[in-house]
């Protein structure tokens, strides 16, 4: 597994390092939190990242947050800040796991492989709510050329559904996209 580790401050960047290297994973970089952390996170494309930071800093979760938002990985902070309300915010901006009071190396493996597992687990969610979404979206059009046909031809909704099944396999399309033709055809005729 690949990590980037984004800190300020060398001194717990290495402490942090080392008990990475215990655990037996490998840090790619460690990097400052500064304006070109979106772009290095992409350029090095790391397996997960870790913010080592005495305090939260909330330009160091923008920025990661910013750079991990079109191809998520799971984030692991390691801060002091005890703030209910910072840990909400990290939380709600995608980070899988906050960890207060520090660094033992014992405690790396367990507290990454949870992290995974929730980064995991909510990917699984998301992918699931956006097929959810995709297929109500799909039945709207669906119903909606079904209610064209009805209206426009007379025909029942079962006459209309059979119609279109059978232009999309006449046509090697799928249902939906001979839905959203006649959609088309329909608001380009008025």
């Amino acid at each position: 597994m690949r990590i980037l580790v984004v800190n300020d401050e060398a001194q717990l960047a290495e402490a942090l390092r080392e008990g990475l290297a215990e655990a037996g994973y490998s840090v790619l970089a460690t990097l400052p939190a500064d304006i070109d952390l979106p772009d290095r996170i992409a350029e090095l494309a790391p397996d997960l990242v870790i913010i080592d930071e005495e305090n939260a800093g909330r330009d160091i979760l923008e920025h990661v947050c910013v750079a991990t938002q079109r191809l998520p990985r799971p984030i692991v902070m390691f801060t002091q800040d005890r703030s209910a309300d910072r840990m909400q915010r990290a939380i709600a901006a995608g980070v899988s796991g906050y960890v207060v009071a520090g660094l033992a190396a014992e405690r790396v493996q367990p507290i990454l492989d949870v992290a995974l597992a929730r980064f995991r687990i909510e990917q699984d969610l998301r992918t699931q709510l956006a097929e959810a979404r995709t297929r109500l979206e799909d039945r709207k059009l669906l119903d909606r050329a079904k209610s064209l046909l009805m209206s426009k031809q007379g025909m029942s909704e079962d006459d209309a559904h059979r119609r279109m099944r059978r232009i999309a396999m006449e046509r090697n399309l799928k249902l939906v996209e001979v839905a959203r033709r006649l959609i088309d055809a329909a608001d380009m005729l008025g």
